[in-house]
């Protein structure tokens, strides 16, 4: 048996709205399936205005552009997370400041959040790991505190909660991935989330997605003809795309529900590592957080161990992968002044984090293969 690390999930639907797609001739930006996807989003997670984008790192770049980062400006976030995160405030100019997570989330720790603070922090971005909330009341605390901007970085986050309310509802701004590799796809995709109902701010969100014009308002009969009126860069995906993610979408809590089933059995399966102290941590379930079930990890020794169990695995056809390289110790966190031992915690979660293959039609026989392998491995540590 060959078990991939990840699977795209098709609901069935795709195929025949993307001939819908084609049939209305609606195949670029803001067409029919963008706006049934729009609506969707902000019904089903509260969200006041949400814009849909080619990835969630262009709206994170969006974001950045939107509270207006500029030189001198510090943006807070973990070192524990993609590239897109830091790239989205180089790119205006401003430092990414990195902060330390905490070992039972890896989501970012709000008190070294507080401990970065100087007079030049404009926001903090926390990112929900793995589909695991942050500690958002305590975030926002030290936002109105502070006055500092909140822009969640929701991309593995899309139906998870913290709380009573879904992540990517907390903040002033918020991003989703529907890259090809989450829980919902539409191949390339993302969305901003505007939690305000501020006028001239989503008017300027409007404008810097359709390439600094006043296209919008063209579209909605405002003006005769649009012109160029601010900086802004070409953000609209494709309606053919929408439409897949629509299909999707209509499949919200069917899809959680089968990873949920996924994560639990991996979880009762191997427990007993982490209760015999063989495994320093997994994926858990907290308390106040209701997960989307996005990835499922264990941390092993040290970086030998992890790697060495990777290889065995692989010879038993399971593909398990590492994770994130903490930005502080990488080759352009290095030229902003980081150095390894500057995180503690990022730095060994980076060398022993092991993803386990997950994915939405993985079934209760595919995973008890890998457990049952995995078994005979750690056995023999």
């Amino acid at each position: 048996m060959k078990i991939p690390f990840n699977k795209i999930y098709l609901t069935g639907n795709e195929i025949n709205l993307i001939e819908k797609a084609f049939s209305m001739e609606s195949v670029s930006g803001d067409g029919f399936f963008t706006s049934k996807v729009t609506s969707l989003i902000e019904e089903k997670f509260s969200i006041p205005k949400a814009f849909m984008m080619t990835s969630a790192t262009h709206a994170l770049d969006m974001a950045m552009m939107l509270i207006d980062l500029g030189p001198k400006d510090e943006v807070i976030m973990p070192s524990f997370t993609f590239p897109s995160t830091a790239n989205s405030v180089i790119l205006q100019g401003a430092k990414p400041v990195f902060a330390e997570i905490l070992p039972t989330t890896l989501n970012i720790d709000p008190g070294d959040i507080e401990r970065k603070i100087t007079k030049n922090t404009k926001a903090i971005v926390p990112v929900h790991y793995g589909g695991i909330g942050c500690e958002m009341d305590r975030i926002i605390d030290i936002s109105k505190r502070y006055n500092i901007y909140i822009i969640e970085d929701a991309a593995q986050g899309v139906n998870a909660k913290y709380k009573d309310k879904f992540l990517g509802a907390w903040g002033h701004l918020a991003c989703y991935s529907f890259h090809g590799t989450k829980n919902y796809i539409s191949g390339e995709g993302g969305a901003l989330l505007i939690n305000s109902k501020d006028k001239e701010l989503i008017e300027r969100a409007e404008i810097i997605r359709q390439k600094g014009t006043n296209r919008s308002k063209f579209l909605k009969g405002k003006v005769d003809k649009y012109s160029w009126v601010d900086k802004g860069s070409s953000y609209t995906p494709s309606d053919i795309l929408m439409a897949v993610l629509y299909g999707q979408l209509k499949h919200l809590d069917i899809i959680k529900k089968k990873r949920e089933n996924i994560v639990k059995h991996y979880i009762k399966g191997l427990h007993k590592y982490l209760e015999s102290g063989v495994l320093n941590g997994m994926t858990s379930l907290e308390d106040n957080r209701d997960s989307n079930y996005h990835l499922f990890y264990i941390l092993l020794d040290n970086e030998t161990i992890r790697n060495e169990v990777i290889y065995k695995l692989k010879k038993c056809g399971i593909y398990a992968r590492t994770h994130f390289e903490p930005l502080h110790s990488s080759l352009k966190g290095q030229t902003l002044g980081y150095n390894l031992g500057d995180f503690k915690v990022t730095e060994k979660v980076g060398k022993t984090l092991l993803r386990l293959p997950l994915y939405t039609d993985m079934t209760i026989e595919e995973v008890n293969y890998v457990i049952y392998h995995l078994d005979k491995i750690l056995k023999e540590l």
